[in-house]
């Protein structure tokens, strides 16, 4: 049979340790081609969101234009109250990723 002894003991609560201190809440960032395909009809809400966003006005990661029909291509979002594509919250802190709102030229900003 093995036994384990004091060290692998040892190393084992160690590892469970770290383990533990890892934040279970961190969100791996967004691919661009992720953020590409966040388009069409937008809805904000306040909770159980798909994205989180945060609006800024220098380096986004994605610039938005706002349409009020045919939001068929990259950063091209049209705010619907029901039926969205994609449910977005607007959040300060944490966020998945970065918007900036244009007047022309939408899409990915990196």
């Amino acid at each position: 049979m093995n036994r384990l002894t004091s060290r692998d003991l040892a190393l084992l609560l160690l590892v469970s340790a770290l383990f533990l201190a890892l934040p279970l809440s961190a969100k791996n960032p967004l691919s661009s081609s992720a953020i590409a395909r966040v388009y069409g009809k937008i809805q904000f809400v306040t909770s159980f969101p798909d994205y989180q966003v945060k609006v800024v006005t220098a380096f986004p990661d994605l610039k938005v234009l706002r349409v009020n029909a045919f939001p068929d291509s990259v950063g091209k979002w049209q705010i619907v109250e029901s039926f969205p594509d994609f449910k977005i919250q607007i959040v300060d802190s944490f966020p998945d990723f970065k918007i900036q709102y244009v007047e022309s030229f939408p899409g990915l900003a990196r």
